[in-house]
């Protein structure tokens, strides 16, 4: 596959990006490497990545042996928290880690907002570069600068914009993956088909089985985001159409972290999108039939959780917390059509209410 390039930042692909990963590295003479992994990625990735790099050829092989570090945080969201960096900046510290030195984030989501996240704000920021290791990490979160860690329970709310020098893409990791993690990062995929002025919508809705996930859609899933982002990094407008879905999405994520039904980032951004659809065809009047078949597609494909009208109440209360909010305000992505978007609207809670029922229901419109 073609590498994409901008002026922030590099994506490559598969056996010619280790070879430029190595060159990267051994260019910049990096006296130390941290290698950041999750518990799960040390054991399913790690020996993977090295190996594979060693074979670009021999330098790289002395400075990966002689100079690599490797710290390795507890699985999931809950870790991804300020005690977690803290942790990691002591061993930085400790191990002599200066401005010039490394860090590789080796994992899905939460290991590249992590990792990112330390890296940015350890000496005022050392490089890093993320290998996503997950279908979700590939198609979002180790792409467009954003690092971030979760307070009390609400999800990035610290975090910096902060380009990876590089991102690799190994789809050979995505062999590790479980069905439920393959379906997490496929939310992403979707929401990317419906903000796409190009119908990629009409191509996502006939994969009836993740099976049917290939390496051109994901290449096109990745190119999507990256021609919203590279006109405007820092989310000050357009950039906000990757949000669509992730208001409630998030609010959703944060209410059930920590408890028996807490579910993945992309499993949240799956209902995220089917209520603010339902919110856009309210508002925006959004194609009634397209409403119905988004809900209909998303339904076949993840579990449908019932939220109470205390839990609704409840997850309308976190959009206090959103990073998009406006006086006081939470504002959503709603769309007039597909790849139509329109930013910083507002929403009322009876909407949001309606939403629920919709998407709760077996009905349709």
């Amino acid at each position: 596959m073609k590498e994409i390039i901008s002026d922030k930042f590099s994506i490559l692909f598969g056996k010619d990006g280790y070879l430029k990963l190595a060159n990267f590295i051994l260019k910049n003479n990096f006296k130390k490497v941290l290698i950041l992994t999750d518990e799960n990625t040390k054991v399913h990735c790690l020996d993977l990545f090295i190996s594979k790099i060693k074979k670009t050829n021999k330098k790289i092989e002395e400075t990966i042996s002689s100079s690599s570090y490797n710290f390795s945080v507890d699985y999931g969201e809950s870790a991804k928290n300020l005690n977690t960096s803290n942790q990691i900046w002591e061993f930085l510290t400790k191990n002599g880690f200066k401005r010039n030195d490394l860090i590789i984030n080796l994992g899905g989501g939460m290991i590249s907002d992590l990792g990112g996240f330390v890296a940015s704000t350890y000496m005022r920021g050392i490089q890093f570069i993320n290998i996503p290791t997950t279908l979700l990490g590939m198609v979002d979160a180790s792409i467009g600068g954003k690092t971030g860690i979760d307070l009390k329970g609400i999800k990035n709310i610290i975090g910096t914009f902060q380009f990876a020098k590089l991102v690799l893409i190994d789809m050979g990791f995505l062999k590790t993956l479980s069905k439920k993690q393959i379906a997490a990062g496929y939310a992403e995929m979707i929401k990317h088909s419906l903000i796409d002025k190009n119908h990629e919508w009409e191509k996502i809705s006939k994969i009836n089985s993740f099976n049917d996930i290939n390496q051109e859609m994901i290449y096109k899933s990745i190119n999507i985001k990256v021609d919203i982002i590279k006109n405007d990094p820092t989310e000050l407008n357009n950039r906000k159409y990757l949000n669509y879905g992730h208001t409630l999405g998030h609010a959703i994520e944060s209410y059930l972290l920590g408890t028996e039904r807490e579910i993945l980032h992309g499993e949240a951004i799956a209902i995220g999108l089917i209520l603010e659809t339902y919110i856009s065809y309210l508002r925006k009047n959004f194609d009634l039939k397209l409403t119905n078949e988004i809900k209909n597609y998303l339904n076949q494909h993840y579990e449908i959780i019932k939220f109470s009208q205390e839990s609704i109440i409840n997850i309308i209360d976190l959009l206090k917390y959103d990073k998009k909010n406006n006086n006081d305000k939470p504002m959503f992505v709603l769309l007039n059509n597909l790849g139509d978007m329109e930013i910083n609207q507002s929403v009322s809670s009876e909407e949001i209410i309606e939403a629920f029922n919709f998407y709760q229901t077996s009905s349709y419109l």
